[in-house]
């Protein structure tokens, strides 16, 4: 990986009006961050994030991945189950692939305009854990303890 990490982004299609700044800005961040973005794979929501993200996973060409979304609250509890569901289970590919997954999920209980008011700092959030991470990764990887304490940071 060397210090340029290879990131995915996956968006959600679901609230567009939301996630497509959010794209905007992880896109920005992540040139900020010299992280290099290798794909971008739109799905058409939060709840269907996980098949992309596995797949992304198991590239060599992808060190980590951004996951960008808007679960904004309807009248049901529906918000909840798809935001809960699809945290849980973007972790779970984390672990899994010993890969980051950086969570830009706005939800559940967001109304529309606290999803727009939250876009910026949730997508940049999603980019810089998954850039973090990696980056921390390796040198936990390439690291070992010698008798003093081992800082990754």
């Amino acid at each position: 990986m060397a210090d340029r990490v290879r990131l995915a982004i996956v968006v959600a299609e679901f609230n567009y009006d939301v996630t497509y700044l959010m794209l905007q800005k992880a896109l920005e961040h992540a040139r900020f961050l010299g992280a290099e973005v290798t794909y971008v794979a739109k799905v058409p929501g939060t709840y269907d994030m996980p098949v992309i993200v596995d797949e992304l996973l198991r590239r060599d060409d992808v060190d980590a991945v951004a996951a960008i979304g808007a679960v904004i609250q309807g009248e049901t509890k529906h918000d909840e189950v798809v935001a809960h569901q699809a945290a849980r289970k973007l972790m779970d590919l984390s672990v899994e692939h010993r890969k980051p997954v950086g969570m830009g999920i706005i939800g559940p209980g967001a109304n529309r305009v606290q999803a727009l008011e939250r876009a910026e700092e949730y997508a940049r959030r999603a980019v810089e854990a998954a850039v973090k991470l990696a980056r921390r990764l390796e040198l936990l990887r390439g690291s070992k303890y010698t008798g003093t304490t081992v800082f990754i940071e």
